[in-house]
């Protein structure tokens, strides 16, 4: 753990431009993705049945999605950014930082949506990889979230893959679409951040991935070995 004794915070999120090998990361920019995310990304009102474990209601168009990113910015302050796909120029989806809490240096990461474009490549992996390096080395923070619907297995069992910790079940945490929701929790630390940082980066290598593109060695599995040999 870090020594505390002068902190001063941490600058809250911007919107910020990152490349990455495979991934951009775009600020959202109405004119620019909004059209891209709902049709390309999403398949409009395909996007529908991922809602199952979020808070808002099915979208009935592309002014209804319009409005509820426009109303999440303005009033929660989330931080939107876009998801391109570098080797074809494609939107293929995005995801917040929310609820920012820079005094303390947390900040979560939610919303999150891929499309099928992003499935089992390696968008998605560096998408989150981004995000956390931006969130642990450039604003300095300490800990950094993701939270979902208890029952939302996928993204439970994404959290884990990524590093997340999990921390447990917050019960009757929220209500969402008029029923009761229990919250699981989970976070990164920046003492994780540099074994973390080093599986990602790992696995994210060309090296990793033979002619067709498939994985040799899971994220996981080369996270378990870094940390034996921290270890030893």
């Amino acid at each position: 753990m870090r020594d505390l004794a002068n902190w001063k915070g941490c600058p809250a999120p911007q919107p910020v431009l990152i490349e990455g090998r495979y991934v951009r990361l775009e600020p959202y920019d109405r004119a620019v993705h909004l059209e891209p995310l709902w049709h390309d990304a999403f398949g409009g009102l395909a996007i529908n049945p991922l809602l199952k474990y979020f808070t808002q209601d099915d979208f009935s168009g592309i002014e209804a999605f319009d409005a509820w990113l426009s109303a999440v910015q303005a009033k929660s302050g989330w931080i939107t950014e876009v998801f391109r796909d570098r080797a074809t120029g494609n939107v293929v989806g995005m995801a917040n930082y929310m609820r920012a809490d820079p005094a303390n240096g947390v900040v979560e990461v939610g919303g999150v949506a891929h499309g099928p474009a992003m499935a089992r490549s390696p968008l998605s992996t560096e998408a989150h990889y981004l995000m956390a390096r931006h969130v642990f080395e450039d604003l300095g923070y300490r800990r950094y979230e993701w939270k979902c619907h208890s029952e939302n297995q996928p993204s439970r069992t994404t959290a884990l893959r990524l590093g997340f910790t999990f921390e447990g079940i917050f019960r009757q945490h929220m209500i969402s679409k008029h029923g009761n929701r229990d919250t699981a929790w989970f976070s990164m630390i920046d003492g994780e951040w540099p074994l973390l940082k080093a599986a990602f980066e790992g696995w994210l290598s060309p090296d990793n991935f033979d002619s067709e593109g498939h994985q040799k060695r899971r994220l996981e599995d080369i996270r378990a070995e870094l940390a034996t040999k921290e270890q030893a």
